[in-house]
């Protein structure tokens, strides 16, 4: 019987801002035979307050992530060699951590994280929105950063400068793929 190889399923982490989208597209457009997946095109049932989560231990396992389990399985179904997510968990979360082959977290700045992130999300809006925002994230939001850094970070495989080109990250992630 021939049984066919499972596609490498690659995480790519980090806090908001950090440049996982960024990087998920490039390696799709660098790897062959590829598909991506991104955790924000998803509806999952989570903590309905993010700090309060964090403040409480951050449990990974309270989020259902049913249909990105979903997806994935599916797309092992699948002839590919590689399944690219951006996923903000690593291995934390039981269910998921099964499927990953590989993480990665992009180790960006907290203040260039929150530069891009104002860039990309807030580029309409007023400045006292803005202003607003950035009173919630030193009053609250910080933490959840601080809880990537403090248990995504040295649970991934690799850890890449963030402040570096994307071809730089996209080429240090590749030769790491193909170390495996």
């Amino acid at each position: 019987m021939n049984k066919r190889k499972l596609p490498l399923v690659i995480a790519i982490a980090g806090v908001s801002g950090g440049g996982k989208t960024t990087i998920v597209k490039h390696l799709n457009e660098r790897l062959h035979n590829s598909k991506i997946l991104f955790f924000d095109d998803y509806d999952f049932d989570g903590p309905s307050d993010i700090i309060d989560w964090v403040d409480k231990g951050a449990n990974y396992d309270e989020w259902n992530l049913t249909p990105l389990i979903r997806d994935l399985k599916e797309l092992q179904s699948e002839p590919l060699e590689y399944i690219i997510i951006d996923y903000p968990f690593a291995y934390k979360h039981s269910k998921t951590s099964k499927f990953i082959d590989l993480t990665v977290f992009i180790d960006t700045p907290l203040d260039i994280a929150m530069a891009r992130r104002v860039i990309r999300d807030f580029r309409n809006n007023s400045t006292e929105t803005i202003l607003t925002e950035m009173k919630n994230y030193i009053s609250h939001g910080r933490r959840g950063y601080l809880e990537m850094l403090k248990t995504i970070k040295p649970n991934s495989d690799i850890i890449v400068d963030g402040t570096l080109s994307v071809t730089k990250i996209g080429n240090k992630i590749y030769e790491r793929i193909f170390k495996q």
